[in-house]
This record gives C-alpha cells, sequence and structure tokens, in this order.
C-alpha cells in the first residue's frame, strides 16, 4: 500500500518533487562535478600538459598526486547529497589555492586568476538551487 500525500514539498509516492530550479542546480552541479572530476583524472594521468602546467605555477610535478586526491575527495563529498556542503566547502578552499597560485605567478586577471572563483560561485548556486533550505541556514530567507 502506497500512501500519497498531496501537500507541497513533501514526498509523493517515497520520492522528492523536483522543482525547475531543483533540477538546474542538479544540472550545474552535474556539469562542475564532471569538470573536476575530469581535472582530478589528469592529476592521476599527469599528461605532459598537466605536469607543465603544474610546474608553471611553481608546484612540484609529484605533488599535481596530491592535489588530485584531494580534489577527487571533495568532489566525491560533494556529490552525495548528505555530505554536498562539506564537499563544497572543500572545494572552495581548493580553488582559494588555485587562486592564490594563479596570482603568485601574475597570470591574466579575468582568464585565469579569477576563473577559480567564477567557477566556486557557480557551485555554490548549483548547491543552494538544490538545496534551497541553505537560504534560510544563511539567514537569506525566512
Amino acid at each position: 500500500m502506497t500512501v500519497t500525500s498531496h501537500t507541497a514539498g513533501t514526498a509523493v509516492d517515497g520520492a522528492t518533487k523536483r522543482t525547475l530550479a531543483n533540477k538546474v542546480g542538479i544540472a550545474i552541479s552535474v556539469l562542475i562535478g564532471a569538470f573536476l572530476a575530469f581535472d582530478a583524472v589528469g592529476k592521476f594521468m599527469l599528461p605532459e600538459a598537466v605536469a607543465d602546467g603544474t610546474a608553471a605555477l611553481g608546484f612540484p610535478v609529484h605533488l599535481a598526486l596530491v592535489m588530485g586526491i584531494v580534489l577527487a575527495v571533495c568532489v566525491v563529498v560533494y556529490a552525495v547529497p548528505r555530505t554536498a556542503v562539506l564537499g563544497a566547502l572543500g572545494l572552495t578552499a581548493y580553488l582559494g589555492g588555485a587562486v592564490t597560485a594563479n596570482m603568485r605567478i601574475e597570470a591574466p586577471l579575468l582568464t585565469h586568476t579569477l576563473f577559480a572563483v567564477f567557477f566556486g560561485v557557480l557551485m555554490w548556486v548549483g548547491l543552494v538551487l538544490r538545496r534551497p533550505e541553505l537560504l534560510k541556514v544563511a539567514g537569506l530567507t525566512r
């Protein structure tokens, strides 16, 4: 026997109703996660372009593996709904390191340095759209 509820925002037949905003948030989060997973895999595989980029930022190339592991763990934690906020915090810290690394070598501001900032903002927008209760926690809505 299945219990059906017609109250907005509650479970219906065991599944949650998804709003358009929620679907857009999931899509943004999937794209962000895919991009970052691709970046992590690149750090694991270490093709010449990644090795050259890592060295150009002033990091020893062997640390790309460590960066890839940290990034992969943060992406997995971000992808799990229950731990998504913790993952977003980890990814924000990771992206902050990217900003700092690009500032240190005086990379172009809009195309390189601030890319991580824009990316991080988009990541949080996706998370808030898929978890609107975060706005209440932040005190931005009632």
